[in-house]
């Protein structure tokens, strides 16, 4: 005779929810999960990005389509800015905000960022982050990246609406570009 007592159907049904409640945290924790807490398809990769040359701390300015001249970073990778955010203050993007758009930060033992081609060396700077690390700023806009546009010239986070706010290119005056995306 077997020692195990039998579950009830409700118990079962319980136990079951709980360990999808657990699922779904790790996922919305991993960056899966829209404001709503609703699952949805990650926008991160495993796969590194296809990179350019340049140092992640430099910042330039490429022509993206439908956009015009753009900031991005040393590999070509578009740089955005967050509405939420205040220009001049330090950045308010931390938290989930922070795994789904990476802040772009100067490495260690690099004191300032570089400014490429096509950028106003008076514009480029940096903010303090609660973590420790510095972020690098444009004309007072902390500035960040979209881990989808995994290649030069791609901006799909432009005019998207995303952990909690906007987020928009930033064209070389450092202003941002607030047309749809191309």
């Amino acid at each position: 005779m077997s020692s195990r007592r039998s579950e009830s159907p409700r118990a079962g049904a319980a136990r079951r929810s709980s360990a999808w409640a657990v699922a779904l945290l790790v996922l919305c924790a991993a960056g899966a999960c829209s404001n709503s807490g609703t699952a949805v398809k990650s926008p991160f990769s495993t796969s590194p990005p296809v990179l350019e040359h340049g140092p992640v701390e430099e910042v330039k300015v490429i022509g993206i389509s439908g956009l015009g001249p753009v900031l991005v970073d040393g590999q070509g990778i578009t740089l955005y800015m967050f509405e939420t955010d205040r220009q001049g203050s330090p950045s308010r993007c931390y938290g989930i905000c922070a795994v789904q758009w990476p802040p772009l930060t100067l490495p260690p033992g690099v004191s300032a960022p570089i400014a490429g081609p096509g950028i106003e060396d008076s514009l480029l700077g940096t903010a303090p982050r609660t973590d420790g690390t510095t972020q690098v700023t444009y004309n007072g806009w902390p500035l960040y990246l979209w881990p989808p546009d995994r290649s030069p010239g791609k901006a799909t986070g432009q005019a998207l609406t995303n952990a909690g706010g906007l987020w928009y290119v930033l064209d070389p005056a450092g202003s941002p570009v607030k047309t749809p995306s191309p």
